[in-house]
């Protein structure tokens, strides 16, 4: 209480009482400088004018390893509860809408973080600064919020209840750990979730939240000395509690045998796994067995990947290994069909663990991995906005400069430090997977506790940064004007934004369009086959040569596909951008297609839609699709039942992919983008010379999409034994973007369930009745004004037993939103955060790319979507209410799919 009377006493002569002087360089690494001051609170600047956004992060050193008896759960409970507003900011979710930003916050095992993303303005930089500052010591952490918040986290828990791969893996983990709270779930207890005290919850909060014991973080552009004087000014003034803190000492006994879990509950898909413990992130084998990790799930080199899944014993393999401030684990999962022998799978992979002391990582595998990984964390490192939230990780586990410090170590490592942690730490009694086996010689291992990180980083001071890039405007004139736009000689249509980005990274995306709904008849899902084979090797390339040569370019080059369309993206770097877009072409144009590989395409896409059969969101979803179908069956756009596309994969074969592939790819409508630092002469010409020769023997034709109304049909699904219900709905609506009532339905549908957790459906279902984790609605608008085939749709995701309160919940907001319309102050909010939203939106090169792509292939220019602002800007509360009052209909007539198992 004391720092909240300082704190409201003090903020309107905080900037003229402060000296700015508590804020002390730390160091700088590779572009972050950190700061420190006298209360504690470490501050992380990391400029990049080429970004256009801002990123505000801060991060909490408590996460589930600091919970204790009665307390699972609370990390994540609290994180929520932080949400639910200060003195100052009473609505936060209202607060993070109307400035458009992208928020979230996440709990894990050694940290909390809380972020926004947002357009860069000093007035939102002040804002967030002042949110995350009041939030700090001043949250609410009130009863009336618990009680209604507690069963939106139950609501989330028990949505992870559903998936049986993530109840296998905590169940694993748990049995994994004697007495270290790595063994528990971030999620929590159930019991505990339910049943704190808000009193322990306070506590909790209190002991935990305070300068000393967080680490702020702003990325993107700003001023470096202003955005000083502001989180001086804004946290300068919170006081250092005088209890110190204590960390965890428990240390986790060396395991002494191998461990068996069996876990029986409804589904298709059988898993198999298996968890080794292995060494905090900041202890130096946690890199070698990252490079481990790599050669032994890699696809399509790794180990086990050749062994289960090109055998065709599984469907697909992923691992999982975080970095821990305490040792930690490395997790397998494989995916085994129903028809596939599953003691089959758990021998194999047992075998393949074993054999490394026998065969251990070759040289080969090893550059392989450095390769693999290295690729990755260079992308991490270019993205500014990711890294801001991305530290959060390693903040956690001791220290920001680690993230550097395993780069460099995975870049040094040795064959021999390499096989010495896989022999040291791939042992069957450290492992958790299946039987007790007696020994008379017992093998273990001992882990060593983390010690000395202060040392391993205090004198770090990483490579050359990879600069600031420039200040891009993000206008609608700015962009237009510096918009690079025609057609190449071979039909191209282009659009390329040259500006220097951080890292002087580049995306190029090349998609055509070919074929018409007579040409593509009976095809299913042939095309979207073709397109995930491209990636599977070429004639003169197998698919590994492919992975590494792109590890090597530190790229990567990615193919999807509907019908007719191809959609091919590159992300490289001004260095690379050449080779990968040689390596794109020669990809798209001479695909290996072999059988073998379509083999474990198919097998993957069926153990897919097998894992869902029982999923309540997926089956809710599906079976809207097919309610609302209105093509033949055959028909490009046709929507499949489950059952039907289990078929069409099973029916597919290589010839049926040549075939499309040869007679469909090659020019057509196509367009080409590019943005961030690319020499756009060389880029032209190269498209010129490679694809005019290239032309697809299949016009394209539009495929026509007309609206046609929604069936006011309300169905259930009964999906037993799961924990978690959904309820999907859609209405479909007669409307285009150029439509002059777009702009006033669009911001309508943001207010109805738009925004972050503050729209009408939200502050329902979530804030106010807590029946629900994830509740809102959305508007599809059709690009095409021939069809304005576009839609209105909602969805809840909830617990089986609260079906009547969500089916209210719905048809009154509704009915409410109909008859009452929407306030001034409602109205200004949306307004703000959709333009805020645009300006976000159009900061980010992907998003960009995207945007210009549709552009030019509906023969428009940024004038459409700055006029489309204007028209935001300009509506009054009659406006929206006008189109709600001839657009949204009563729930009742909606067609709705409820799945869940409901005791009716």
């Amino acid at each position: 209480m004391k720092t909240k009377i300082i704190f409201t006493l003090l903020i309107s002569l905080v900037s003229v009482s402060l000296s700015y002087g508590q804020l002390k360089k730390v160091t700088t690494v590779e572009g972050i400088t950190e700061y420190k001051m006298d209360n504690g609170l470490k501050v992380l600047l990391f400029p990049d004018n080429s970004s256009q956004t801002i990123t505000v992060n801060i991060t909490y050193l408590v996460g589930s390893r600091h919970e204790g008896y009665g307390e699972k759960g609370m990390a994540h409970l609290l994180e929520h509860m932080v949400f639910k507003g200060t003195p100052n900011h009473p609505n936060i979710p209202k607060e993070l809408s109307s400035h458009g930003a992208r928020p979230n916050g996440t709990t894990w095992y050694d940290r909390t973080n809380y972020f926004e993303t947002f357009n860069a303005t000093d007035d939102n930089l002040e804002w967030a600064l002042d949110l995350e500052a009041d939030r700090m010591v001043n949250s609410y952490i009130a009863k009336k919020d618990l009680e209604s918040e507690f069963s939106v986290v139950r609501n989330e828990f028990e949505s992870g209840e559903n998936d049986p791969s993530r109840v296998l893996m905590q169940k694993v983990i748990s049995a994994g750990y004697i007495w270290h709270n790595y063994g528990n779930s971030t999620i929590g207890n159930r019991s505990d979730i339910e049943r704190v005290p808000i009193e322990n919850l306070k506590a909790f909060y209190k002991k935990f939240y305070r300068p000393d014991n967080a680490v702020l973080m702003v990325t993107g552009k700003f001023d470096e000395d202003k955005t000083l004087a502001l989180i001086e000014k804004k946290f300068g003034i919170l006081e250092k509690p005088s209890v110190p803190l204590s960390d965890s000492y428990t240390k986790e006994p060396a395991q002494d045998g191998e461990k068996t879990v069996h876990l029986s509950r409804v589904g298709d898909l059988q898993l198999v796994s298996a968890m080794y413990h292995t060494p905090a992130g900041s202890h130096e084998d946690y890199a070698a067995m990252a490079i481990v990790e790599n050669a032994l799930t890699d696809e399509p080199s790794g180990r086990l990947y050749k062994a289960l899944i090109e055998n065709q014993k599984a469907s697909s393999i992923w691992s999982f290994s975080p970095f821990t401030k305490e040792p930690g684990f490395l997790y397998i999962n494989v995916d085994v069909p129903s028809d596939k022998d599953a003691n089959e799978v758990e021998k194999t992979l047992k075998q393949t663990l074993d054999d490394i002391k026998n065969q251990p990582i070759t040289q080969e595998e090893l550059d392989r991995a450095k390769a693999n990984l290295l690729k990755q964390i260079d992308q991490i490192f270019r993205n500014s906005a990711y890294l801001g939230t991305y530290m959060s990780e390693f903040i956690g586990a001791g220290d920001w400069r680690l993230a550097f410090i395993q780069r460099d170590r995975i870049e040094n490592m040795t064959l021999e430090q390499v096989n010495k942690s896989a022999k040291k730490y791939l042992i069957a009694t450290n492992r958790t997977i299946g039987r007790f086996k007696p020994t008379k010689q017992p093998e273990r291992v001992e882990i060593d506790h983390t010690q000395d990180l202060e040392a391993l980083v205090s004198n770090y001071t990483g490579k050359k940064d990879m600069g600031t890039g420039e200040a891009f405007d993000v206008s609608y004139d700015a962009i237009q004007s510096r918009l690079d736009t025609g057609e190449l000689s071979n039909g191209i249509a282009f659009g390329i934004i040259e500006k220097n980005n951080r890292g002087k990274t580049v995306r190029v995306s090349f998609s055509t369009r070919n074929g018409n709904a007579k040409s593509l008849t009976d095809k299913g899902v042939v095309p979207s086959f073709t397109a995930s084979m491209l990636n599977k090797g070429t004639t003169s390339k197998t698919r590994q040569q492919i992975e590494d040569e792109l590890s090597k370019l530190k790229s990567s080059i990615s193919f999807r596909a509907s019908n007719g369309n191809l959609y091919a993206t590159v992300v490289s770097t001004e260095e690379n951008l050449m080779p990968s877009l040689t390596l794109m072409s020669e990809m798209l144009k001479n695909p290996a297609f072999e059988e073998s590989e379509l083999e474990k395409l198919k097998t993957e896409s069926l153990a897919y839609l097998e894992s869902n059969k029982t999923e309540p969101q997926f089956l809710a979803t599906k079976r809207m699709s097919v309610i609302n179908n209105v093509h033949p069956k055959g028909h490009p756009l046709y929507n499949m039942t489950v059952e039907e596309e289990e078929a069409a994969i099973k029916a597919v074969t290589i010839e049926d992919i040549k075939k499309f592939h040869k007679n469909f790819y090659g020019l057509g409508r196509s367009i080409l983008v590019g943005i961030g630092d690319l020499p756009s002469t060389e880029v032209k010409g190269f498209m010129t010379k490679e694809f005019t020769k290239y032309r697809s023997k299949n016009r394209y034709e539009r495929l026509k999409n007309p609206h046609v109304a929604s069936k006011d049909i309300h169905e259930d699904i009964l999906t037993p034994d799961k924990k978690n219900a959904m309820t999907f709905g859609n209405l479909n609506i007669k409307i285009s973007q150029d439509h002059e009532d777009y702009a006033a339905l669009s911001i309508g549908a943001t207010i109805l369930g738009g925004g972050f957790l503050n729209s009408r459906i939200a502050d329902r279902l979530r804030q106010k009745d807590g029946v629900s984790y994830g509740a809102g609605a959305g508007f599809r608008a059709d690009f095409d004004a021939q069809d304005q085939n576009s839609s209105m749709y909602l969805y809840a995701i909830y617990a089986p037993e609260n079906y009547d309160k969500v089916q209210l919940g719905f048809q009154e907001e509704i009915d409410r939103f109909i008859k009452e319309g929407i306030t001034q102050d409602e109205l200004k909010d949306a307004v703000n955060g959709w333009i805020q939203e645009e300006n976000v939106s159009r900061a980010k090169d992907a998003e960009l790319a995207n945007m210009i792509n549709n552009n030019i292939f509906y023969g428009r220019s940024m004038d459409f979507q700055k006029s489309l602002e204007e028209q935001v800007k300009s509506l009054t509360v009659s406006d929206v209410n006008k189109a709600i009052q001839k657009y949204i209909k009563p729930y009742k007539i909606w067609t709705v799919v409820n799945a869940g198992d409901f005791k009716k």
